[in-house]
């Protein structure tokens, strides 16, 4: 089976959800190809994968339509991992092959910005920005077709704001005016919404000690992408949609509103359960929860604050915000809160600051909760 995505993050995400969704295609008659993934910073995630040959267990546990999900899959979609740092020749390898057609990203929010002073490539650049734009021309300069760039970063508009990075760093470097252009138009952008709840393993998870890489996702998944099923060839592994065919992928005409929802309740749920539940010693989503100084307050939160804020704009708010709640207890999950405080004052910024500064604009007065979460110095939580 070729190699067709390319993907930039090794993380529990990712593994429950892309490669997870390949694994599930490749089983049947529209399979979805191989992966290549990129470790974009160290080392040893990478290694641990190719030390088990690729192939990973994903646990999904939760209840769906009222019934208990509990099932284990062994995924093997994952062909090799490369570490940026230490494969950069590889990487740009496998940019050049002709099997490829996609590349999708997993860097966090913190991804996607430039570094201040980025060297033209003579092996790993730092920022992923211009890793990407290095991965390009490479493919570029062998002749090789566009491809489709899927990040699953949650920032508005993120494969949008990815381009103008790129070709921000293409000016900066600078790079040929042909080889912008077939970035910027032989490639294809599409902005994504990805919706998963993905955590480790309890350490008394019998598998976890067979399996490193063990991680445990809810049953619920969607990857929203903007724009037709037929653009780019349509729904077949050679339409640089390798995914495309799997029911957790939907396309949309417009992502915002999808967008503002999940990202100001779902995401902003987890981020102030950092800043609020972190700092009184409770270690897991779950656990928060289930407290009667955390739940009372993370309701106020969302249905006197953030859905208030958003609900013209967002389609069913309200009802998103309760199955959120529901989501967030899931009692299979220990999804800690210090792997959510990874890059927490930019979490910060994108999902609970700019519902503070809306709120502020339409009620005249300062959200209660929202204030007390960011009215304090950057780099720090609640105490």
């Amino acid at each position: 089976m070729d190699e067709t995505i390319l993907q930039f993050g090794t993380g529990k995400f990712l593994r429950c959800f892309l490669d997870l969704f390949a694994e599930e295609l490749n089983q049947g008659a529209r399979p979805a190809g191989k992966i290549v993934a990129v470790q974009s910073t160290g080392t040893e995630r990478a290694r641990q994968i190719n030390r088990q040959h690729g192939r990973f267990h994903a646990a999904i546990r939760g209840l769906e339509a009222g019934q208990v999900v509990d099932r284990t899959c062994q995924v093997t979609s994952v062909r090799r991992a490369l570490a940026a740092a230490e494969d950069w020749d590889q990487i740009l390898q496998a940019a050049r092959s002709e099997s490829l057609v996609a590349i999708v990203s997993n860097t966090t929010e913190a991804g996607l910005a430039l570094a201040p002073a980025e060297a033209p490539p003579g092996g790993p650049p730092e920022s992923f920005p211009a890793k990407l734009l290095a991965v390009l021309l490479a493919r570029f300069e062998a002749g090789g077709d566009g491809l489709t760039i899927l990040p699953c970063e949650l920032v508005e508009r993120n494969a949008d704001q990815l381009l103008d990075l790129v070709l921000e760093q293409a000016a900066r470097w600078p790079v040929r005016g042909d080889r912008v252009e077939w970035i910027r138009h032989e490639c294809v952008w599409r902005n994504t919404l990805v919706d998963r709840i993905v955590s480790a393993p309890r350490a008394d998870d019998p598998l976890a000690a067979e399996d490193p890489l063990l991680a445990v996702a809810e049953p619920f998944a969607l990857w929203l992408i903007e724009g037709d099923a037929t653009e780019a060839g349509g729904a077949t592994s050679a339409s640089g949609l390798p995914v495309a065919a799997h029911p957790a992928v939907e396309f949309v005409e417009q992502l915002e509103p999808y967008h503002l929802r999940k990202v100001r309740i779902l995401n902003g749920a987890h981020t102030a359960l950092v800043a609020k539940a972190l700092p009184l010693g409770i270690e897991t989503v779950r656990e928060a929860l289930d407290d009667a100084r955390i739940r009372p307050w993370l309701e106020a939160l969302l249905f006197e604050e953030i859905v208030p804020t958003i609900e013209d704009r967002a389609e069913g708010a309200e009802a998103f915000a309760r199955r959120t709640l529901e989501r967030l207890a899931n009692p299979f999950l220990d999804h800690r809160l210090a792997d959510i405080a990874l890059h927490h004052d930019t979490k910060l910024t994108t999902r609970l600051r700019p519902t503070l500064e809306e709120y502020r604009a339409r009620f005249g007065r300062s959200p209660r909760h929202l204030a007390e979460i960011l009215g304090r110095p950057k780099g720090t939580v609640l105490g």
